[in-house]
């Protein structure tokens, strides 16, 4: 993927190749007073940044991003990403916002948990799916 915006560019090889080890790297990216948002949390600071992706290498076997789709325009990026965790793939986007400093201010993360994981679990994905069925719209 050919990408323009150096700041993108940096943040895309580093989601893509991402381990532990560079989890330090990854945040120095981000903004002292960042805002990260996704299904699950919503935190303030680095700090709490880097504990997310910490988190996310202690609980979820082999995970990796691959970014499918990528652009910048002023301050603001989008990405379309597949997260890989063992056999299962999340489909997702993200929304970035830069600061002054080329730094990432806003990170939401945009993705179905309902689709993308509830109902892939045994119990829970029945009746997920069960649900999704009841609730579908019936043509006329």
């Amino acid at each position: 993927m050919s990408l323009a915006d150096a700041r993108l560019q940096a943040l895309v090889t580093l989601y893509e190749t991402l381990a532990p080890a560079d989890l330090d790297r990854l945040v120095a990216r981000y903004a002292e007073a960042c805002r990260f948002k996704d299904p699950f949390n919503e935190v303030l600071g680095r700090a709490a940044v880097r504990l997310i992706f910490d988190h996310m290498f202690r609980s979820v076997r082999a995970p990796r991003f691959v970014v499918r789709t990528a652009f910048a325009a002023g301050d603001q990026a989008f990405l379309a990403w597949d997260f890989h965790a063992g056999d299962f793939v999340i489909r997702g986007a993200s929304h970035l916002s830069f600061d002054a400093a080329g730094l990432v201010a806003e990170h939401r993360d945009y993705w179905d948990a309902a689709e993308e994981l509830y109902e892939k679990l045994p119990v829970l994905g029945a009746l997920m799916r069960l649900l999704k069925r009841r609730l579908r719209a019936q043509p006329a």
